[in-house]
């Protein structure tokens, strides 16, 4: 099934109070949308991508997305940006998100996918934590409560077709979101897990994203395996041609095992193999991509999430230059960072020692990461 994406980037964000677009503000170096796109882009489920852009930004915005989306002019409202970018979006599935939303998580993304292919409509959902009130004029006019309540977020997911013919039954009337246009007009809308770190950017302290504010935490890690025969070689979850592969009691990715020692000793929570011990039935064979994403969970509870890493892998055989693109990318997927985010370079050690001789595999492996609260 081929996959479409309608990035809502054509409001104006008066409530942010900027002189500009809001998402042209920059977010930690880049323009917020673009830090949006970039998480889709580099997720590899997306194949086609439409971005909205009101007349003014237009120029700007195809010229910062360069060959990555289609860039169409917005309307009057979201509702009429969406119907814009429907009329030529040719997925069997398409998504349409916020582009003021720069942390969706890779898994939400994933989550809306599978459930609009399954039940044709998705969207995601997290409890309200406050109570909520009607008020008229000065005054509460009602309780409303916070017992099955839930604050609706983005990407919203839907089959192709049903949406545009939603939209198309809409007329010119205006709607708050993509699922209350389906629901009118087509019928159930299903929900999945949201994510809390999934916000919407909208008001000015939103955007306070300076250094100071921000607790930056650095760790290191490192790790290395033995080379022999009858194991296949995997690289940051990428399976690399090798007449030996690495020993270990898991799949012993000894990349990533190096990463999630920094990232996790960024933070002093120990190291892997305090977490997954090799003495533990449960994580024989076990694939190290998995076990990361054990790690960045862990890492999220802390308050934390990744903002990059980096790493040298240490080998003499194979030669590691035309597959490294595809580890990073893979990687940058993996810890939802975009791929400049993600430096990964090899070298040999002329012969010399344990990979010199061709036994084995060592990575040295740096992290950092942010808080999120």
């Amino acid at each position: 099934m081929k996959i479409s994406l309608i990035l809502a980037c054509a409001g104006k964000g008066v409530r942010a109070g900027f002189d500009k677009n809001k998402l042209l503000i920059e977010v930690s170096g880049k323009p917020c949308f673009e830090r949006t796109l970039d998480v889709f882009f580099n997720s590899g489920l997306i194949d086609q991508i439409i971005i909205t852009a009101s007349e003014i930004d237009f120029e700007f915005i195809k010229e910062r997305v360069q060959n990555k989306a289609i860039v169409v002019k917005g309307g009057a409202t979201r509702t009429q940006s969406v119907k814009n970018a429907l009329s030529i979006a040719d997925g069997d599935i398409v998504l349409i998100h916020d582009g003021a939303r720069p942390f969706v998580t890779e898994k939400i993304i994933k989550d809306c996918i599978d459930t609009a292919k399954k039940y044709g409509s998705a969207i995601p959902i997290v409890p309200t934590r406050n109570t909520v009130i009607r008020k008229r004029d000065e005054v509460v006019d009602a309780y409303i409560g916070k017992s099955e309540l839930f604050s609706v977020q983005t990407p919203q997911g839907f089959n192709l077709k049903q949406i545009k013919d939603a939209y198309a039954r809409a007329g010119e009337k205006v709607y708050n979101d993509d699922g209350e246009v389906y629901k009118e007009c087509i019928g159930e809308v299903h929900v999945i897990d949201g994510d809390a770190k999934n916000v919407k950017l909208t008001f000015p302290q939103d955007f306070d994203f300076t250094d100071k504010k921000q607790d930056f935490r650095f760790g290191t890690g490192f790790d290395c395996h033995k080379l022999v025969e009858g194991r296949k070689l995997i690289l940051g979850g990428i399976t690399v041609p090798h007449d030996k592969g690495l020993l270990g009691h898991s799949d012993a990715d000894v990349l990533t095992h190096a990463i999630m020692d920094a990232i996790l000793s960024s933070l002093s929570m120990r190291d892997i193999g305090y977490h997954f011990s090799d003495k533990d039935p449960a994580y024989k064979d076990a694939d190290s991509m998995k076990l990361l994403e054990k790690v960045l969970k862990m890492v999220n509870e802390k308050g934390y999430r990744v903002h990059n890493v980096s790493a040298t892998i240490m080998a003499e055989k194979p030669k590691l230059l035309k597959i490294i693109p595809e580890i990073t990318i893979n990687l940058a997927s993996a810890l939802s960072l975009p791929q400049e985010n993600v430096g990964i370079g090899a070298t040999t050690l002329e012969g010399l020692g344990f990979v010199g001789r061709e036994e084995g595999i060592c990575v040295h492996a740096t992290a950092t990461v942010v808080n999120i609260k």
